[in-house]
């Protein structure tokens, strides 16, 4: 269950690179403005702000893969579980202040993973 679990967190991290390049080198170009359904006029006036967004889906992402590297065991899945928790709030946050749809692409697949490194 643990290689499991760790794929899963691994999927999540992944997940969150994705999105860091998409908001912080993608936002105002096509494939960006296709992702979050944005206007080129909107996009280029909150590029900056999206980079900032991505920055932090970079260190969600960071923490992940600490989580998924560090040595000890029991001090990895805490780490992954606090780090997977604070997915699931952004992802809750996002669905209710900007897309539902974020719900289903950030929170759900977290609780997943979240799921599988508590019975790990």
């Amino acid at each position: 269950m643990e290689w499991v679990a760790n794929i899963l967190v691994a999927v999540i991290a992944l997940l969150h690179v994705y999105i860091l390049v998409l908001e912080m080198f993608m936002w105002n170009k096509p494939r960006g403005m296709k992702a979050f359904g944005l206007e080129q006029k909107f996009a280029d006036m909150t590029v900056s702000l999206a980079g900032n967004q991505g920055l932090y889906n970079g260190f969600l992402a960071a923490g992940l893969i600490f989580g998924l590297l560090y040595p000890n065991a029991e001090a990895a899945s805490h780490i992954q579980i606090f780090f997977l928790a604070c997915v699931m709030v952004a992802g809750i946050y996002g669905a209710a202040t900007a897309k539902v749809k974020i719900l289903f692409v950030q929170t759900v697949p977290a609780l997943i993973a979240l799921i599988a490194v508590l019975l790990a």
